[in-house]
């Protein structure tokens, strides 16, 4: 059994397990094909995972791959605690720039499904994180997109102070979404 609860953002859910929990642990289903896409109303055939492991601060992103590389994620923190967002970047949309932000993370089990046409990023909130992703299509760098973590029209709240964030080179020189 799984929860869907569908964003302001069309197409975006957060995704909540139904967690059997006892004095020896937990036990919840992660992933069941049929019962994912019955609770997004659409088929998603995820195809390559991903796996990254972060110390605290890092910020990846915001990233997405452009044209036929377009990817559908599935997001999911297996250990620590990730600030996560996901930024409109479909020019048809009505949420066309806007963006979400949601705290995943191991305690709380939630997952994110990031339809194509999104860019997205985390931030590590916990000492470390491993961030486990599904993705519906093969990672293909010559599509390899992205936009500027910081940008103003965005407005995205990271909840911590710019100095403290620890960022590639490549996500220090993204540019601004294109409005």
């Amino acid at each position: 059994m799984i929860k869907a609860i569908e964003t302001k953002l069309k197409g975006c859910f957060i995704l909540e397990p139904q967690v059997f929990e006892d004095d020896r642990g937990y036990f919840f289903e992660s992933y069941n094909h049929e019962a994912f896409c019955n609770a997004i109303g659409r088929e998603v055939v995820f195809i390559q995972d991903n796996f990254s492991f972060s110390k605290k601060g890092v910020l990846r992103g915001l990233h997405y791959q452009k044209g036929e590389h377009a990817q559908a994620k599935l997001v999911s923190v297996l250990k620590g605690k990730v600030q996560d967002v996901v930024v409109d970047i479909r020019k048809d949309s009505p949420t066309y720039g806007q963006h979400i932000s949601i705290e995943l993370s191991s305690d709380n089990k939630k997952q994110l499904f990031v339809p194509r046409g999104f860019a997205h990023g985390f931030l590590v909130l916990s000492e470390t994180a491993r961030f486990f992703y599904k993705c519906d299509n093969y990672y293909n760098k010559e599509s390899e997109e992205g936009i500027r973590y910081d940008d103003e029209t965005l407005g995205i709240d990271w909840g911590i102070s710019m100095d403290h964030l620890i960022l590639s080179e490549r996500d220090r020189s993204l540019p601004p979404i294109k409005t």
